[in-house]
């Protein structure tokens, strides 16, 4: 009969996914399973402590400081989330190679700080994720454009009746006024249901609990306003992205912050006249992300300044193309920032434009804790 520590061998040594214990004391690896050799052929997982540096060589340069934090913090005892990092391609392969990492800190009864845990290959997934996060960011812009260009015409149509009316009144045709106002009927519903619809996609999406996950938010940033440049020739308006960096790496719940984005992009197009200009700027400073949405439209006027974040704020109206709103957006805007303990303020004078300010937390660099590699 197998003893526990037999049996926990065997289960170890059979695993798919690599188990490893290192300690933070000695600085070396004091045991990994067979399925180390698989995953990183043609390491030898004799040599484990020989290759650790070549392996640690590898880490991606974007995910370097992150990943030193998450090792300082679990050898402390304070990392309470899953690592996700990245590995540069070996010679032979094309693609970056995604590691999930579960670990915990363990004290031995010599004293040792051991780091104990397994770690898995998760590109496939990640591949999947980050097109998913791809295609819904996508998604969410092109509803906005949809958005506007039907309900365009529609408003359009809805002013055509108002003049007709004026040049058939004295006619009094009871059919024709009848016919008019069932035309003037059907535009409204159908203005109300598109922007319903996209309102409550925005709804669904803030009703659920944040799930942070780091990703590149300047390059999704980048993503959104390329699609609102493939479709400004239909908007009427010039679109710009302003970043200094090619990647700025952020911890958000991406679904719902790229909402927040988008939803004040969606007002900023709304309010802004055809041929007018609006710019999605990121900084990244010292402790904080600092996102800015600038447009030159009419400006929100003073009186509403003090209650514009207030559910079914006063300060709802309907864009400049009669674009419906429900008042409750820049409510949950205001939550979503706070909920990343972020803020959000603005800037605006009626006919001179609005700029929006959203400040989010931003991991601290840290010096890598394993030396030179």
């Amino acid at each position: 009969m197998l003893t526990p520590s037999e049996l926990t061998h065997a289960l170890l040594e059979g695993s798919q996914q690599v188990s490893f214990v290192y300690s933070a004391t000695a600085r070396q690896v004091l045991y990994v399973n067979a399925a180390y050799e698989k995953l990183f052929a043609p390491h030898r997982r004799e040599q484990v402590n020989s290759d650790l540096p070549a392996l640690l060589g590898r880490i991606h340069p974007d995910d370097v400081e992150y990943s030193a934090d998450c090792f300082e913090r679990l050898v402390r005892g304070q990392l309470k989330e899953d690592i996700q990092l990245r590995l540069l391609p070996l010679p032979e392969h094309d693609k970056v190679q995604w590691l999930g990492i579960k670990a915990h800190q363990y004290l031995a009864s010599d004293g040792q700080v051991l780091v104990c845990g397994t770690l898995n290959d998760i590109s496939a997934e990640r591949e999947y994720l980050l097109n998913a996060d791809k295609f819904n960011a996508k998604k969410n812009t092109t509803l906005e454009i949809l958005s506007h260009d039907l309900a365009g015409p529609f408003n359009l149509l809805q002013q055509m009746i108002d003049f007709c009316r004026e040049k058939v009144g004295p006619l009094q045709d009871p059919q024709v006024e009848k016919m008019l106002q069932v035309m003037h009927d059907t535009c409204r519903d159908s203005v109300n249901l598109i922007r319903d619809f996209v309102d409550q996609e925005f709804m669904e999406s803030t009703s659920v609990q944040l799930k942070r996950e780091r990703f590149d938010l300047a390059r999704r940033l980048r993503q959104i306003m390329d699609t609102l440049r493939d479709g400004q020739a239909h908007l009427g308006k010039h679109f710009e992205f302003i970043c200094t960096r090619e990647s700025v790496y952020a911890e958000l719940d991406d679904n719902k912050f790229l909402q927040v984005v988008n939803n004040l992009l969606s007002n900023a197009i709304k309010f802004t006249p055809d041929n007018g200009h609006i710019r999605l700027s990121l900084e990244q400073r010292t402790d904080t992300l600092l996102i800015t949405i600038a447009d030159d439209g009419i400006g929100i006027p003073q009186k509403f300044h003090d209650v514009l974040f207030d559910r079914f704020t006063p300060a709802r109206r309907p864009g400049l193309r009669g674009e419906k709103t429900t008042g409750l957006g820049m409510s949950l805007i205001h939550t979503i920032v706070k909920l990343h303990e972020g803020r959000i303020w603005f800037e605006s004078e009626e006919n001179q434009g609005t700029t929006f300010f959203i400040e989010v937390p931003a991991s601290k660099p840290r010096r890598h804790p394993w030396g030179e590699r």
